[in-house]
C-alpha cells in the first residue's frame, strides 16, 4: 500500500505495459527511461497497439499495411445495404477497395466523420445513420491533473502504478458517482510549462517536477446528443461539446486534497505536503482535438435501430456487411479509461467475425481431425 494513502485510503495496483525484467536487468528490453509515458518507445520494450499488435500482425503472410493512406467515403451497391468499396486516396492517387465484411475502427471522432462524410441518395443522412445518432453522444470524460508538491524529492520514473476508486460510486457525503483517481506519468519541467501551473513558495518548474506527486483524476461525462462530431461546410471535422457532471468532479478533486492534508511523512511529518496544483486539461468549452485520448460514444450500440446505429455485435443496423469496432460503440463512457474495452469488444466481436465467416468452423473442424488422428 503506498504510504501516501496508506491513512485513509484503500488502493489497487496499475499494472505497467512495459517489458522490464528487473532480475536480469542485462537481459531486459526495457532500460528504465523517463520518457516513458507519452512517448513511443525507442526499444520496443512498451506493450502499447504497435509493438504486441500491428508489430507481430504484420508477420503475417495475409496482413498488409497501407500506410500513408486515408479512407475518403464508403461506397454502397445499389441497394444500399452492402458496402461494395472502400475509397482511399494512397501517395496522391484514389484506390478502391472491396471485401465481403467491412470493419472501421478510426476512433469515435474519426469513425463518425467517415459515416458522415459517406453520405449518398440512400444514407443522405450518412451511412449506418437512419436514426440520426452517428456522430451525437459524443463522449470523452472530465478529466484533470493535480500535482502534490513536498518537500521530500521523488525520484520514481514509473509512477503509473496505484489507483483509488473509493469515490466511484459516491461516498456519504455524495451519493453520485465521483469518478477515479491514479498517479499520471511522471511530470517534468516541460511539461509543466506547457501547463504553467501555478509556482509553489520557493519552487522552480524544475524543483516542482523533482518534488511532485503526479495524480490523474477522471470523471464520467454524460451521453448528450448535442455533444457531437459533424462535418462543416469545409469538410472539415467539427466537434462541438459542452462538458456536464462537473460538480462529480469537483467534488473528487476535493476529496483528493482532503487525503493529500492527512498525509504523514516519516521526515517532516504533517509539514511536508506543500500544496495541490490543477492542471487542468479541459477548459470550458475549448477542447482540442489533440486532447480527446478517450474519445467514444459517437456510433452507439442497442437492440433498437431507432436509438442506436450498431446492433449488439457492433454490425450496422442499415448495413449487411458493416461493422464498427472502436470507442464509437459507447452508450456511456463510465470514469476509466475505454482502452481496456475497446480491446475486449473487439476480440469478442471478432469472434463473431469468425463465425460469419466461417473460419471458426473450419478451425474446429481441422483441430478435431488432428486431435482424431494424433497428430
Amino acid at each position: 500500500m503506498s504510504p501516501v494513502f496508506s491513512n485513509c485510503l484503500m488502493t489497487l495496483r496499475v499494472p505497467v505495459g512495459v517489458m522490464l525484467d528487473e532480475k536480469n536487468p542485462q537481459k531486459s528490453r526495457c532500460i528504465r527511461c523517463n520518457t516513458c509515458d507519452g512517448f513511443a518507445c525507442l526499444v520496443g520494450a512498451k506493450s502499447d497497439s504497435q509493438v504486441v499488435c500491428v508489430d507481430e500482425a504484420i508477420k503475417n503472410p495475409n496482413v498488409t499495411l497501407l500506410t500513408n493512406s486515408l479512407v475518403k467515403r464508403l461506397e454502397t451497391d445499389s441497394s444500399g445495404r452492402e458496402i461494395k468499396g472502400v475509397l482511399v486516396e494512397r501517395n496522391g492517387s484514389l484506390e478502391t477497395y472491396s471485401a465481403d465484411l467491412v470493419v472501421v475502427s478510426c476512433g469515435a471522432i474519426n469513425s463518425a466523420a467517415l459515416l458522415l462524410r459517406s453520405a449518398s441518395d440512400k444514407h443522405p443522412r450518412g451511412l449506418a445513420n437512419s436514426s440520426d445518432i452517428v456522430g451525437r453522444h459524443y463522449m470523452g470524460h472530465t478529466n484533470s491533473v493535480m500535482m502534490a508538491i513536498s518537500k521530500c524529492p521523488n525520484p520514481t520514473i514509473f509512477q503509473k502504478t496505484l489507483g483509488v476508486n473509493d469515490f466511484y460510486f459516491g461516498s456519504k457525503d455524495f451519493e453520485c458517482p465521483m469518478g477515479h483517481i491514479s498517479f499520471v506519468g511522471k511530470l517534468d519541467a516541460i511539461t509543466l510549462k506547457a501547463g504553467a501551473p501555478v509556482i509553489a513558495p520557493n519552487f522552480t518548474l524544475e524543483l516542482m517536477a523533482k518534488h511532485s506527486l503526479d495524480f490523474w483524476l477522471t470523471s464520467e461525462d454524460l451521453p448528450d446528443p448535442n455533444n457531437r462530431v459533424s462535418i462543416g461546410r469545409d469538410g472539415k471535422i467539427v466537434l462541438t461539446y459542452t462538458p456536464n457532471n462537473l460538480e462529480a468532479h469537483e467534488r473528487l478533486q476535493a476529496k483528493l486534497k482532503q487525503a493529500m492534508k492527512q498525509t504523514n511523512c516519516s521526515i517532516h511529518g504533517h509539514e511536508c505536503h506543500q500544496g495541490l496544483f490543477a492542471r487542468n486539461l479541459y477548459v470550458g468549452q475549448k477542447i482540442p482535438l489533440a486532447g480527446v485520448a478517450h474519445q467514444n460514444g459517437t456510433i452507439r450500440f442497442g437492440h433498437d435501430p431507432k436509438t442506436s446505429a450498431l446492433d449488439a455485435n457492433c454490425k450496422a443496423h442499415d448495413l449487411d456487411n458493416l461493422y464498427v469496432v472502436d470507442g464509437s460503440f459507447f452508450p456511456s463512457s463510465a470514469a476509466v479509461n475505454p482502452a481496456l474495452t475497446i480491446m475486449a469488444n473487439a476480440l469478442r466481436v471478432g469472434d463473431h467475425l469468425l463465425d460469419r465467416l466461417g473460419a471458426a468452423s473450419a478451425t474446429q473442424s481441422r483441430n478435431q481431425e488432428l486431435v482424431s488422428t494424433g497428430d
